[in-house]
């Protein structure tokens, strides 16, 4: 009869600490985040224990007196980009001990910003989560799409997406 051979006894055990950590993104498009996609990113940064990135991505309307006066934020008002949301959003997390970044971005380009933030940060994993009542399903999936092609990273999309 053959002798069994158990492989755990054969293999090392890898290190128990990360090489290099890679941040979660979570992506909105200036309206509250889905509750899920919240869910996932904080879930994620926790288990991974890395830091979260929350980018608001803001368009940026064609006003160039007030952009050249005032600069690009003075362009939206605070209701209209749902800043008391994103921020109670970042509290949430960081009361669970995670490292939290809010990111403000004026952009006429959202898909290219959002693609240069996750290759400046060398994102682990976007989480892309707008509440679509508000963004709108045609914009959002379009979104998406782009953002799944051009990624370097994992992407987890909000439902209905």
């Amino acid at each position: 009869m053959p002798l069994v051979r158990d492989r755990r006894d054969d293999v090392e055990l890898l290190a128990t600490e990360p090489t290099h950590s890679r941040p979660v993104v979570l992506a909105t498009l200036a309206v509250p985040v889905h509750p899920s996609a919240e869910r996932m990113a904080i879930d994620s940064a926790i288990e991974a224990g890395v830091p979260l990135v929350i980018a608001n991505l803001i368009p940026l309307p064609p006003y160039p007196r007030t952009i050249v006066l005032v600069g690009a934020g003075a362009t939206t008002l605070p209701h209209e980009e749902a800043l008391d949301e994103l921020r109670e959003t970042a509290r949430r997390a960081a009361d669970l001990g995670v490292k939290t970044e809010l990111l403000r971005v004026h952009t006429r380009h959202a898909v290219n910003a959002l693609l240069e933030i996750l290759h400046e940060r060398d994102a682990g994993l976007l989480v892309l989560g707008p509440q679509l009542r508000k963004v709108g399903r045609i914009r959002f999936r379009r979104t998406a799409s782009r953002v799944r092609r051009e990624a370097d990273c994992l992407v987890w999309v909000a439902p209905d997406g």
